[in-house]
């Protein structure tokens, strides 16, 4: 039996690669985009030392993860790194390029153990308040306020967030279906003040676009439409736009980020008394231990919260 033909090169190793992970796998073109670059970064190392997919031993990817640690990358980014090396070459041993897989049996540096970072209701507030005033235009601050609702009412990625289409929020709906990670589809419900500043964007935004149209433009299917070359508003300019709400709201921008509304809406809604299991579903998480991480950001904020206020534990005045 002929055994299947290796890619001739690095790069025909990582196109081929990606390629089945989009085809098979439903693997998110962000998701995608990552590898890529953790890929090539190996590629270019192993260049340097007379060294490819297919000759690499383990212990030549050590050294790579040494050298990476020498650089200073951090062990998030290390581990994301060996990830990449681990799935491409699982890849190539079911594929037969390899009758080996010299990744399998590093132990990658770990996650540093960090809370993830949230936001009090009264910051959330401030956010949302800032949104309804800042913008260039009625249009725009319709726009933001719509953006900065939903966010914090559903929890959304932010990549959800920016590439909603506009058919999913027709009818006044009081769910929004939403298409997560690797394809997965999950509803969300919406709090009545999402609903109004969805309705009133939408409004605006059909208004827009039906005007583009009678001049002869294409219409927009997104919810919240850009001329940029993916037709919707980019995950970098709405980075960029919360960070101007923040400043607007007396917020400290770096405690601000869509992922940390996300966070703000998970963590607020256990203080609240909901379900583990139903906060996982909402945020889409696969594993419910992903979910469960806001435990401990609760309880953090509760030790603090005791720490500041109750009177034993200030500290006494000295006799």
């Amino acid at each position: 039996m002929t055994m299947p033909t290796a890619p001739a090169s690095d790069h025909q190793w990582i196109s081929t690669f990606l390629e089945a992970q989009a085809a098979e796998l439903g693997a998110a073109r962000n998701t995608l985009l990552a590898y890529g670059r953790d890929l090539k970064s190996v590629v270019q190392w192993f260049s340097g030392h007379r060294l490819s997919f297919a000759t690499a031993q383990q212990g030549d990817i050590e050294s790579y993860l040494i050298a990476c640690d020498a650089e200073g990358l951090s062990r998030a980014t290390r581990a994301r790194r060996l990830s990449a090396l681990k799935q491409i070459y699982r890849f190539a041993f079911e594929e037969g390029w390899r009758q080996d897989n010299p990744a399998l049996q590093i132990k990658g540096p770990g996650r540093a153990k960090s809370l993830p970072k949230t936001l009090d209701v009264a910051e959330v507030d401030r956010l949302l308040e800032a949104a309804r005033k800042v913008g260039r235009s009625p249009s725009d601050r319709l726009r933001n306020t719509c953006l900065m609702e939903l966010l914090y009412a559903t929890g959304m990625r932010v990549s959800e967030l920016v590439s909603l289409p506009a058919a999913a929020a027709r009818g006044d709906p009081n769910m929004l279906l939403i298409l997560g990670k690797g394809g997965k589809e999950r509803m969300v419900p919406l709090s009545p003040p999402a609903r109004a500043a969805l309705a009133a964007w939408l409004r605006d935004r059909d208004s827009t676009e039906h005007t583009r149209e009678t001049q002869g433009g294409k219409p927009s299917r997104f919810l919240f439409p850009s001329r940029g070359k993916d037709g919707h508003l980019t995950r970098h300019r709405f980075y960029l736009l919360i960070k101007e709400l923040a400043v607007a709201g007396g917020v400290s921008p770096d405690k601000v980020t869509p992922h940390t509304l996300r966070h703000a809406f998970a963590t607020h809604l256990l203080a609240n008394g909901a379900d583990l299991r139903a906060i996982q579903a909402l945020l889409g998480h696969a594993d419910i231990a992903t979910t469960e991480i806001y435990t401990h950001v609760l309880d953090s904020r509760l030790a603090e919260l005791v720490h500041r206020h109750h009177p034993l534990a200030r500290d006494k005045d000295p006799e």
